[in-house]
């Protein structure tokens, strides 16, 4: 999490950088217009497969300067390594685990959810498909992640 000064108000403003896994450029488009409108300060950053999610969080080829996000929101249904095989290695990775991971797919399948917590994701949300229904999700998701709830400080890694 990255703090900055907000010269205006003279206050100290963190900046959380997240991280969207995301294929349709739709469903990309949207949560960008929502975060553009946050009333905190974020960095969206995109992958839109699990192998340039990969990347990005090993920080690898061109995401070498990338930051560490403060939060991943990972969409199950991705071209090549899928959304459940790139949950799979951020919570086997001790570097990356304690990342939050707020699954955003369209699937509705029990055996998703199931094996989506059983991976240790930190919450399952199904992607509505009409768009008001889909703002509302996209900004109690910031409301809940970005204002309410205390995000681990980068380097705490040896805590346990």
């Amino acid at each position: 999490m990255t703090i900055k000064q907000d010269t205006t108000a003279n206050q100290t403003v963190k900046q959380i950088e997240i991280l969207l896994v995301e294929d349709n450029e739709g469903d990309i488009g949207l949560v960008e217009e929502v975060f553009q409108e946050a009333k905190i300060m974020n960095n969206l950053n995109i992958a839109e497969d699990g192998e340039e999610a990969m990347l990005f969080l090993h920080r690898k080829g061109k995401f070498s300067n990338v930051p560490s996000p403060d939060i991943i929101l990972l969409d199950l249904n991705l071209p090549g390594k899928d959304g459940r095989e790139v949950l799979k290695e951020i919570k086997e990775d001790n570097e990356l685990k304690r990342i939050p991971v707020v699954i955003l797919t369209t699937s509705k399948a029990e055996e998703d959810i199931l094996k989506s917590y059983n991976l240790h994701a930190n919450s399952y949300i199904t992607k509505p498909v009409d768009f008001d229904q889909f703002i509302r999700v996209i900004k109690s998701i910031e409301n809940f992640w970005l204002d309410i709830v205390k995000l681990p400080s980068k380097g705490n890694g040896s805590f346990m």
